[in-house]
């Protein structure tokens, strides 16, 4: 068996809810233009239940979906977290633990500056 490449050890998914269409728009926009996503994926119509406050809450929100590295994971989320209009908006990374080689490499080609290190602010 082949060891995967170091690419695909290192690929994270980054979950985050917006309160609409158009923030989930600014807030990928932001992500893939300075490199800190590959890709983001944009999921509207999700409708959450949870406690704010001391209440039970219930809002539409919109799911966004980034792809990302290890590398850049902090960065991203204190980019997201920064520009979210919640007080406490939910970003939260996830290991991703196999799938498509291209895929994950394509992943790091993407968020990477021309001299090869990952991407910056």
């Amino acid at each position: 068996m082949s060891a995967r490449p170091v690419a695909s050890l290192a690929a994270r998914l980054v979950y985050v809810t917006a309160p609409s269409l158009a923030e989930a728009e600014a807030l990928a926009r932001l992500a893939v233009e300075r490199r800190l996503a590959a890709c983001a994926n944009i999921l509207p119509g999700m409708r959450s239940l949870y406690w704010w406050q001391g209440k039970l809450e219930q809002a539409d929100e919109v799911v966004l979906l980034l792809k990302t590295t290890e590398a850049l994971a902090d960065e991203l989320t204190r980019s997201i977290a920064q520009a979210h209009s919640y007080d406490c908006p939910c970003v939260v990374v996830l290991p991703i633990e196999g799938g498509h080689p291209a895929f994950l490499d394509w992943i790091a080609a993407e968020t990477a500056k021309p001299d090869g290190t990952g991407a910056t602010g």
